[in-house]
């Protein structure tokens, strides 16, 4: 697709549309303006901030070029700029003036970027327009910027599920007439932390089968650095919102009924389980989240027989709860979020993160799929790969670099807010109220992965020993003035406390044999 810039009036508005911004919903498309013009724009800059999963970078541009042809078929005025134009000036600011100046447009518009990188970027760029500029509000969110940080203003703590229940109350989500919660508790997650059963076989999860061998060759053209494997002839993701749509619908169809029981549960080669995969679509707006509860709730009445409400709320909480509550820490706490280091952690990330070459099998698991498919569900990251860099004392920027490229889903406004809070306890709890750290006994009970792997998960010292057994006490002991006063955790230094001089020592000693041959484990 090359530019189609026939037509175009000079001295009028151009306003830009960011690769996370296709949102047909927008009140910017609710009427045919000859004198407004679109632009997207496929910059190199965007794919070097971070190495990037090549299937995010190609769902991004795929679902970028197919919402251009949709404006355009609105009979909206639209100039694309392809990876590899020649005119491409690779940034945004760069193609921006250049196009002000060819055209001589007399007003500039653009939405809110959800990034504070890129809201700083244009901050800056429109302060030296010459023209006069807009800025707009997404229309996606629940909440805007400003929301968490006004309910929670004066305490200390930011307690999710204090803002979870604002969220239900404020937006009518499962309440009954005087604000109670729907079926009488708000939060049914000790029903949702369930094993895989052995004998029981997760449904096929629903893909697509999408050609984008031409923009896979841009790629290649553009020489852009990025990791994982695809298969550009079948891309499994959805790229516009017809088949967010249709994904949406397989989910609340086939998953919503199990989606609940066993959100937490993990299990070799089954990668989708009964998760919805919708956060690509949700985080480039082609689904909105309102919409998206509001199905799930239509389906749950219609099929109350066969749906549990722990089900329901569970995958509600995740949206109106937890997706939104990280977006107001993120804009509450930036920039200095992005600096955080509670434990001032300070080593590399090992190198089989990038190829998934270990003998720890939840690991080589958890992140060979993400290589694969660009995808892991939030226990895999939490308590699989976030968990291990945690106890091994890895730099927060270490895992907010891989966390951020990997998979399709990660935006720097949902990521580092899991990653630096909720995975690595680097903000030093501002998002959880522990370090999200376990021995392989965690591991055991809710995967199937500890069977057949070449470490013993009942062993803690020894040859075969599984690492995250050492390794987890070796991380309470270093950090113990940090977290000894934590009351969620001081059951943790009661049992270390009672353990024998030589049993912690030799604890210590077996993780620090881990930590120092840690590229062999």
């Amino acid at each position: 697709m090359q530019n189609e810039n026939i037509g175009l009036d000079r001295g009028k508005t151009l306003r830009l549309i960011l690769g996370d911004q296709l949102n047909s919903s927008h009140s910017w498309f609710k009427i045919i303006d000859p004198t407004i013009t679109y632009v997207l724009m496929e910059v190199k800059s965007e794919t070097e901030y971070a190495k990037h999963h090549i299937q995010k970078v190609l769902g991004i541009f795929a679902a970028m070029r197919n919402f251009a042809q949709e404006l355009k078929r609105q009979k909206h005025k639209v100039i694309y700029i392809q990876l590899t134009d020649n005119t491409n000036l690779q940034s945004f600011d760069k193609n921006c003036n250049a196009l002000l100046e060819k055209f001589g447009f007399e007003h500039f518009e653009y939405q809110q970027p959800d990034e504070y990188r890129l809201d700083e970027h244009f901050k800056q760029f429109t302060k030296e327009l010459s023209i006069p500029y807009k800025v707009y509000d997404s229309e996606h969110f629940y909440t805007n910027r400003e929301e968490l940080g006004n309910l929670f203003a004066g305490k200390k703590t930011f307690v999710m599920e204090t803002f979870y229940r604002y969220m239900r109350i404020k937006h009518s989500v499962l309440v009954q007439p005087d604000n109670k919660p729907l079926h009488g508790k708000w939060n049914f997650d000790t029903d949702n932390r369930k094993k895989l059963p052995k004998n029981q076989i997760p449904i096929l999860p629903f893909l697509f089968s999408n050609k984008v061998t031409e923009i896979e060759k841009d790629l290649k053209v553009a020489q852009i650095n990025t990791i994982g494997t695809v298969d550009s002839e079948n891309f499994i993701w959805p790229i516009n919102r017809e088949q967010s749509l249709l994904l949406l619908d397989f989910f609340l169809a086939n998953c919503l009924p199990l989606f609940g029981t066993f959100q937490d549960a993990m299990a070799p080669k089954e990668w989708s389980l009964y998760h919805s995969r919708i956060s690509f679509s949700l985080n480039t707006k082609m689904l909105s989240p309102k919409e998206v509860v509001d199905k799930a709730i239509e389906a749950y009445f219609k099929n109350e027989d066969k749906v549990e409400f722990h089900q329901l709320e569970g995958f509600v909480r995740q949206i109106i709860g937890w997706r939104e509550y990280m977006r107001g820490i993120y804009w509450l706490k930036m920039p200095g979020y992005a600096k955080s280091n509670f434990f001032e952690h300070e080593q590399k990330l090992p190198d089989w993160y990038w190829t998934g070459n270990t003998k720890m099998n939840c690991l080589k698991n958890s992140i060979s799929q993400s290589l694969e498919f660009a995808y892991a569900h939030h226990i895999q990251r939490l308590m699989i790969t976030g968990n291990f860099a945690l106890l091994a004392g890895v730099h927060p920027d270490e895992v907010d670099a891989w966390y951020l490229g990997i998979y399709m889903d990660a935006f720097d406004w949902v990521e580092i807010t899991n990653t630096r809070g909720m995975s690595q306890f680097a903000d030093g709890g501002i998002v959880g109220t522990k370090p999200y750290v376990s021995s392989a006994a965690y591991i055991q009970k809710m995967s199937s992965y500890c069977g057949g792997c070449y470490y013993d998960y009942s062993k803690k010292t020894g040859p075969k020993s599984c690492p995250f057994n050492s390794l987890y006490w070796n991380f309470y002991d270093k950090h113990e003035e940090k977290l000894s006063k934590n009351p969620r955790i001081g059951m943790m230094y009661n049992v270390w406390h009672k353990m024998s001089p030589s049993a912690k020592a030799e604890l210590l000693e077996q993780a620090d044999f881990y930590l120092n041959t840690i590229n062999q484990l």
